[in-house]
């Protein structure tokens, strides 16, 4: 797989691209600066760019805005965002920017696991959507949780559909049928009032509906 890699710090970029290149991927590109993303991607033509979130100038959400931008200059390209942070609000402005496709959020803390990084980055060129299950499990574990309608099986079902996994892989990792896991679907889309449409539509809309209900506001 062809990567670009953008972070600001040098021994993380030289690390992560030394842990991929061992993994059999190619660094087509690396660079410390938002502002040479764009040319380096038209450039390199990439099949998959990673990106960190906190980069000059001001070290708060660069990573996400370039990732907006990427996504209106190269449609189909995928992104990797990457934190060092379990933040919800980061996650729900990755899945608006990019439209909750072809695009992913993980923790650096994870990076090390090379078998979790390689079904990270092989998902997201399928097409998926990758949440790292850390960030789930603490929007599952929040206090002030309004998704009280739904059943603890239903919630298991919207937080794997929140990692980005198929009907068959959530099927997979909570050993039931497909029959079982489509009929849970369609009970989660059903009781969060997401209206009728195309289905994968309706799913990216419920995983929006679950982080914008379970991402804590701030104060005005």
């Amino acid at each position: 797989m062809r990567l670009v890699l953008v972070d600001d710090v040098w021994l993380a970029r030289e690390g992560l691209a030394r842990l991929l290149t061992a993994h059999g991927h190619t660094v087509v590109g690396l660079a410390g600066h938002p502002d040479e993303v764009p040319e380096l991607v038209r450039r390199t033509a990439p099949d998959l760019a990673i990106l960190d979130i906190r980069m000059p100038p001001t070290f708060t959400d660069e990573g996400l805005r370039l990732a907006g931008a990427l996504r209106e200059q190269h449609a189909d390209l995928p992104l990797l965002v990457l934190s060092q942070y379990v933040e919800p609000a980061y996650v729900q402005t990755v899945l608006e920017l990019t439209g909750s496709r072809r695009c992913g959020y993980l923790l650096k803390d994870h990076l090390l696991d090379a078998a979790q990084l390689d079904a990270a980055l092989d998902r997201l060129v399928a097409g998926e959507l990758v949440v790292d299950p850390a960030v789930v499990e603490v929007l599952l574990e929040d206090n002030q949780d309004p998704l009280a309608v739904l059943t603890p099986r239903e919630r298991d079902v919207l937080a794997l559909m929140a990692e980005g996994l198929t009907d068959r892989g959530i099927a997979e990792r909570l050993f039931v049928s497909l029959n079982t896991v489509g009929t849970h679907v369609q009970r989660v889309l059903r009781k969060l009032d997401i209206p009728s449409g195309a289905t994968d539509n309706r799913r990216v809309l419920a995983v929006l509906t679950y982080l914008d209900r379970t991402t804590p506001r701030p104060n005005p």
